[in-house]
């Protein structure tokens, strides 16, 4: 349809359509100034908001978990690759306890209990509960 003098089409606006009859009442409007924003204000340690104390999820190592279930596990409750679950599996192997996930308390927490809920290994007979998990502070 082609665009006439008294019916201009514009954008949607806040999403809502606009009639032509509203465009030329608009375009016969006579305009406001627009009041000059307030100037920024520089946040202060007393207006800035308080960053959370970060917490360590560590799992410990132990003889009754194979690198399957490690591996597994790390994917199913941190999303954690194959590839990267590998690493850490041999990570908490060789060195005793590993860093799965740095986070706010409330989440580690959860996370810790999540891997304490996993239970045994079904692959190992000798498995008789989850792997051990704790919290600690970021340093």
């Amino acid at each position: 349809m082609p665009a006439t003098a008294s019916a201009v089409v514009l954008p949607p606006l806040c999403g809502g359509l606009r009639s032509p009859s509203t465009v030329s009442a608009q375009s016969q409007a006579v305009e406001t100034p627009v009041a000059d924003p307030p100037p920024a204000v520089e946040p202060t340690d007393a207006t800035r908001p308080r960053r959370q104390p970060r917490y360590h999820v560590v799992l410990w190592n132990d003889d009754d978990h194979t690198y399957q279930y490690v591996i597994a596990m790390l994917k199913k409750l941190f999303g954690h690759p194959t590839e990267r679950g590998l690493a850490l599996a041999k990570e908490v192997d060789q060195q005793g306890r590993v860093v799965v996930l740095t986070t706010t308390r409330e989440h580690a927490e959860l996370k810790r209990d999540q891997i304490h809920a996993m239970g045994p290994d079904t692959l190992l007979a000798r498995s008789k509960g989850a792997m051990s998990a704790s919290i600690e502070p970021e340093a």
